[in-house]
């Protein structure tokens, strides 16, 4: 069908009835058309298609972020970094996880658990605000940290002042508590949003005033406070950026003023005479790291990875000092080449044992954790085990065992796949025992396991009512993809290997990390240095012991060990902790034998030489299992399993389905 319009003949083309993408296309450009003539900004919903909820603080954001920058220059400076937390369908608990971790100990300048604080209170409610949040869909997280905030005695008072300046800026109230930190070289605040405004509708802050916004007003409220920068301060500043080893304003300043080639005009103009030998110095020191090249006199090629390079060793220069401040803070001394960061990305990444120096966020504002660890090789590591959640504390002194993380598809994805693919693309306990009918119960539910996290993790998997699963033909593909995301939140897999420090497990009456080495056929390589040496002078004391103990005796060059020695050691600690625990609750112990069921409720976790044990009161006796951490989110409830050798399978809620082993 043609038309014509003014003679003008044409002939339209339709699109699909319902086609989303051609409607949100029209209503983005309409968006934009609405924002340059001024309007307000709006931000589109995906999932009604029309212009939906306003994004507020959009033009404050952008008058703000496009002032004087010679005004701003002088500005005390402050950093302002922003997260938005998606809460819907997961209830309040990544939020009060964070609300813990921000009232953790050590964090005011008395080492004192921090204090939650909100508009009108100096001692909020966390509790209440969580109850106030209760189904918000987001929430905002964030973390302002004033270059001279040391100067304050509390921060509690600019930081009211700059809400009630955003809540003036947003127009609406604002519903936040937060929290001081001083536990750092640079004192901060955490502060936690509620996404709703004060009508109860979502609170959809533009991106403009989250980048800017936020920050120009809080640099406003710290340069009222304590005056402009001056000219010495300012100077003082960027003297100091020509040396630095990290991404600064001046490589800024040449990124902008080179062209797509990296390429510096012998013509190009920075102003005065000491704008130009801030800019000579810092070329000088980029040359020294390879960054920059002088390819003709007053000219210069800037590497094409400049500013992510410089980014990694500033990153690199915070970690140097994190390990070097919890070493000198343990009283532990150090060789500067014996502190080193474990790169689970290396292709020689090796397996890292060690005892547990410190631990802390590296991200406090992504809860990005990590750990140093002082090898057996001798040397310290810094590693960063992502957002891995805390499940399980590990207590200063533990024995831990690192690995990195796998990006390729595991044996039991293979297995999975190849059962579904001779039983229709079907995958389910019953099939796996029927198509290898050696397989143990516990082996088969271990697959559905896998199945069950991936699903929570977004991988596009179907569980039928009966439990069978429907698996494609690619799941070995979508299990790789799977590890590779969990690679990119977690780099690392962390095992605790034993609770006990080191020095407790000489002479301990139970199966012992030591006993394990003394064992197994290729124990754990160990430097005769720093933590290594005091792994060899542990186990010669082992040995001593077990030989004291009659559980080994010495012939010629080598010890011969009791047979089932970690059998005897674990069932001697555990029948002497039974006793004790005994007369404190008033039952008889009972041991759990292999092949026998489990049932009771949950009471607590014990940490033994021997590892970690359940607490599984049974009614009229008690017993003592191997612990494992799904435990502890049935705490006092009624949970059921078999015990085998050395663990047991769960079963945690039989309408569910899976257990746990």
């Amino acid at each position: 069908m043609k038309l014509s319009v003014d003679d003008q003949e044409f002939e339209p083309k339709l699109g699909r009835i319902g086609n989303r993408a051609v409607r949100s296309a029209f209503l983005r450009d309409v968006a934009q058309t609405i924002a340059r003539a001024g309007g307000r900004s709006h931000t589109l919903s995906r999932r009604t298609g029309q212009l939906g909820r306003i994004a507020r603080g959009a033009g404050v954001g952008r008058v703000l972020g496009a002032r004087d920058r010679y005004a701003a220059f002088r500005q005390r400076r402050v950093v302002v970094k922003t997260r938005v937390i998606k809460l819907a369908g997961r209830g309040t608990s990544p939020a009060r996880a964070h609300l813990r971790y921000l009232q953790r100990d050590g964090v005011t300048r008395e080492g004192l658990p921090g204090d939650l604080y909100d508009a009108a209170h100096d001692r909020a409610d966390g509790d209440a605000f969580l109850g106030r949040g209760e189904g918000d869909r987001h929430q905002f997280r964030f973390i302002v940290a004033a270059e001279d905030a040391i100067e304050y005695a509390d921060l509690k008072d600019s930081t009211r002042r700059l809400m009630e300046q955003m809540e003036r800026d947003l127009g609406s109230k604002l519903d936040w508590v937060a929290v001081d930190h001083y536990n750092t070289g640079h004192p901060h605040t955490h502060i936690v949003l509620r996404g709703k405004d004060d009508r109860g509708h979502d609170l959809v802050i533009a991106r403009e005033y989250l980048s800017h916004g936020m920050r120009e007003r809080a640099a406003e409220i710290i340069s009222l406070d304590l005056g402009p920068r001056s000219d010495r301060q300012i100077e003082a500043r960027l003297r100091a950026e020509v040396e630095q080893e990290r991404f600064t304003s001046l490589d800024r300043g040449l990124l902008k003023d080179a062209d797509e080639q990296g390429l510096l005009r012998s013509g190009t103009t920075v102003g005065d005479a000491f704008q130009q030998t801030l800019r000579a110095g810092r070329l000088q020191k980029l040359r020294h790291l390879g960054l920059a090249q002088e390819i003709g006199p007053g000219q210069w090629k800037l590497a094409s990875d400049l500013e992510p390079v410089l980014r990694r060793l500033g990153e690199r220069g915070d970690i140097i000092k994190t390990l070097h401040h919890e070493l000198t803070r343990q009283g532990l001394a150090r060789a500067a080449a014996d502190c080193v960061i474990y790169e689970p990305a290396e292709n020689n990444a090796q397996r890292l044992v060690g005892r547990v120096v410190a631990r802390g966020l590296s991200d406090e504002l992504n809860d990005r954790r990590y750990v140093i660890v002082d090898g057996v090789d001798g040397r310290t590591h810094y590693v960063d085990t992502g957002q891995a959640p805390e499940t399980e504390p590990m207590a200063f002194g533990s024995i831990v065992a690192i690995e990195p993380r796998r990006t390729e598809a595991r044996a039991v994805d293979r297995t999975i796949a190849q059962i579904a693919a001779v039983h229709g693309g079907r995958y389910s306990v019953d099939l796996h025992r029927h198509h290898d009918p050696t397989a143990r119960q516990a082996f088969a539910e271990a697959h559905v396991r896998r199945l069950e996290a991936m699903r929570r993790a977004g991988v596009n998997l179907t569980r039928e009512r009966d439990g069978t699963w429907i698996v494609g033909p690619d799941h070995p593909e979508r299990a790789a993809a799977f590890e590779r995301a969990q690679v990119r939140r977690a780099p690392v897999v962390l095992e605790t290997l034993s609770t006990l420090p080191l020095d407790r497990q000489g002479v301990a009456e139970g199966a012992t990390w030591l006993d394990r080495e003394l064992l197994v056929d290729a124990p754990t390589t160990t430097r005769d240095s720093g933590f290594g040496r005091e792994v060899r002078e542990a186990l010669a004391r082992r040995r001593q012991w077990l030989i004291e103990q009659e559980l080994a005796r010495a012939e010629q060059d080598r010890v011969i060990y009791r047979a089932n020695l970690l059998g005897l050691l674990r069932r001697r600690e555990l029948v002497r902790v039974g006793a004790q625990l005994s007369s404190e609750l008033g039952l008889p112990y009972a041991e759990a034998r292999p092949g026998g069921r489990i049932e009771g409720t949950y009471r607590r976790r014990l940490d033994l030489a021997s590892g970690r044990f359940a607490l599984i009161d049974k009614g009229r006796e008690f017993t003592l299992v191997p612990w494992r951490p799904v435990l502890e989110r049935h705490l006092g409830k009624h949970v059921s399993g078999v015990a085998h050798d050395e663990s047991i399978s769960w079963t945690i809620d039989r309408r569910r389905g899976p257990s746990v082993s």
